[in-house]
């Protein structure tokens, strides 16, 4: 029996589910004051609120649910190159850009 650390088998209807939660919770106040705030989650980078979009700490397609504590407002950028990495593997690349933006 092989086990795969926080990997789930989740079928279509469940993800859909989340995805739905997810749309639901982008147009919420709650939503909308985090993104005021104008910072990238991950990088910390200010970015223009409008082009801040919603990333799922734990990603849907791996167990992640779409609830105000597994989502965080973050830029392009960031959540392109998260992809669906758990943060724990998220983690290196935060330690590069963190470093990287001390020495600038």
């Amino acid at each position: 029996m092989s086990l795969t650390p926080f990997a789930y088998d989740l079928d279509e209807a469940q993800i859909r589910r989340e995805r739905q939660k997810a749309r639901e919770l982008r147009a919420s106040q709650w939503w909308k004051r985090r993104c005021a705030k104008g910072v990238c989650h991950y990088c910390r980078r200010p970015t223009p609120p409008g082009e801040l979009t919603m990333d799922h700490i734990v990603p849907v397609a791996r167990g992640g649910r779409s609830t105000r504590g597994n989502i965080v407002p973050c830029c392009k950028e960031c959540n392109i190159r998260k992809k669906q990495l758990l943060p724990m593997e998220w983690d290196q690349y935060l330690s590069q850009v963190h470093s990287q933006n001390h020495h600038e």
